[in-house]
């Protein structure tokens, strides 16, 4: 469990760890099925990727598959959703404000 970790990377680090999760928070609501299945298959592929000593990756969902991108190459970019993506038109329909 998370608790668990920090209280791991504490003692390997000598550095406070703290344990926050934001996700469900951050979007205004509890984590639904799929927030809780995204989070695992995403999870235990960087815990993967921290287990073979592979860094400087990020995970990400594209698709139905998890699949691994080089922080190099995404570090320091903007990628903008397309205004007329259908989850951008799903977040206008149910009156979700996006900054403009």
């Amino acid at each position: 469990n998370t608790l668990k970790l920090a209280t791991q990377l504490e003692e390997a680090t000598g550095l406070e760890s703290r344990v926050s999760i934001l996700g469900y928070v951050q979007r205004g609501g509890i984590p639904c099925a799929h927030d809780r299945l995204l989070a695992t298959r995403l999870g235990t592929v960087g815990a993967k990727l921290v287990d073979d000593g592979e860094f400087g990756i990020m995970v990400a969902a594209q698709g139905g598959d998890a699949t691994t991108v080089p922080l190099k190459d995404v570090a320091g970019k903007v990628k903008y959703v397309p205004a007329d993506h259908p989850w951008v038109k799903a977040a206008r329909q149910v009156g979700t404000g996006l900054g403009d």
